[in-house]
């Protein structure tokens, strides 16, 4: 089990990018529009400077929902690969049949 900190930290993370994603999206669509003036691009990129760190999705990081465990994460599961094989075994996964021989 993650210590809940690195969880607490990482669903931080989280809320923080949902919540500036919209105005990160427009910031970097004028940032890198080429049409627009060298001026307008330059105070678009100061203003995206500005944002909080924690806002970017780069800083997230991919954490099993059942013990937090960082690494060996299945994307589509949201679940480590240790924590599968567990729920796995005792049957608590629909459709997931752990092989034995």
């Amino acid at each position: 089990m993650a210590k809940k900190s690195s969880i607490e930290k990482n669903n931080r993370r989280r809320k923080l990018a949902k919540q500036y994603a919209g105005k990160r999206d427009r910031l970097k669509a004028v940032a890198n529009d080429e049409s627009l003036s060298l001026e307008e691009r330059f105070q678009a990129r100061l203003k995206l400077a500005e944002l909080p760190r924690n806002a970017s999705e780069t800083r997230i990081r991919n954490r099993c929902e059942v013990t937090g465990r960082p690494r060996g994460v299945y994307r589509k599961l949201m679940m480590s690969r240790i924590a599968l094989r567990e729920l796995g075994s005792l049957g608590l996964i629909p459709g997931l049949v752990k092989s034995s021989w």
